[in-house]
């Protein structure tokens, strides 16, 4: 049946698409249970009841609300409000997901996506709090979607590589600093427009997104703490004796040999140079093969 297929569909790419993927799955399957419940209060004649749950999830600009509901600033970088909103938003995170992953993997994604949603709502709350024009507004006002957290993965790719080249319609190639500064100058000059607390927050994720890589880049991992306090709760492997006999050698770790490395750093500068469609099959499974380790 179809329904299966797309199922199946669904429960592969989860299980294994790569961590923008599962990120994309989450954003979109808030989105559909908040639509499912909203529709279920509408027929309820509830919506009251549904405002209230919601307004719970987004990100307050009230200092004094947001002691109440701290959990807000987790959980409004996940939400979305109408399908165009979702829809863009997704695709944007889709298309500089993928870049940030093929200079550094997988791990630091959702931890620059968290560092981008925190520096936004962070940005948010001064704002209001601070700036006399939005003061009086800071109690009624209420922030949700993931524009900052994908503005950090935005800048965190343009971090690490400036040059590489997007097609864009109309346009051609265009390297990627240009399509994010841009961006970012738009969201800034929009802010007298409409929307003025989003748009700050896009401000306070791309500085993260960018200042996290460059820290990274320096030696300096501030997500490392976090790391090694995850490490303790870990189970710990069950303590093995054997013996080891006279002239055994223990197999050595797998590392990346010197011609390896140097056919990544060749790869990495024509992607920069020509773009990932310059690449052939066979450097494009290797990058992906290396960038799984």
């Amino acid at each position: 049946m179809l329904t299966n297929s797309i199922i199946n569909d669904i429960k592969y790419q989860f299980r294994y698409g790569n961590i923008v993927v599962k990120i994309i799955f989450a954003n979109v399957g808030v989105f559909l249970a908040l639509g499912i419940f909203n529709l279920i209060c509408y027929f309820a004649q509830a919506n009251v009841f549904y405002g209230t749950i919601v307004s719970k999830l987004e990100m307050p600009a009230s200092l004094h609300t947001l002691l109440y509901q701290p959990w807000s600033v987790f959980t409004y970088m996940f939400m979305h409000e109408g399908f165009f909103h979702i829809l863009f938003n997704m695709l944007w995170f889709y298309w500089f997901g993928e870049i940030f992953v093929l200079f550094l993997g997988e791990k630091k994604v959702l931890p620059v996506y968290i560092l981008g949603g925190l520096a936004g709502a962070l940005i948010y709350l001064l704002a209001y709090n601070i700036i006399p024009v939005f003061k009086p507004q800071a109690d009624a006002s209420l922030m949700l979607g993931a524009s900052a957290s994908i503005m950090a993965v935005v800048f965190g790719a343009v971090a690490l590589s400036p040059d590489y080249e997007i097609r864009l319609f109309l346009f051609g190639n265009v390297r990627i600093k240009y399509v994010a500064l841009i961006s970012l100058l738009l969201d800034i000059i929009n802010i007298p427009y409409g929307n003025a607390g989003g748009y700050i927050a896009h401000i306070g994720g791309a500085i993260a997104g960018y200042y996290y890589i460059k820290l990274l880049q320096s030696g300096t991992d501030i997500f490392a703490p976090f790391a090694a306090i995850g490490n303790l709760f870990k189970p710990k492997p069950k303590v093995r004796v054997t013996h080891k006999s006279e002239g055994f050698k223990s197999a050595p770790r797998q590392t990346m040999s010197d011609d390896e490395q140097k056919k990544v750093d060749g790869i990495l500068d024509k992607i920069s140079r020509s773009g990932y469609d310059s690449l052939t099959a066979d450097e494009k499974e290797f990058l992906f093969n290396y960038s799984k380790k």
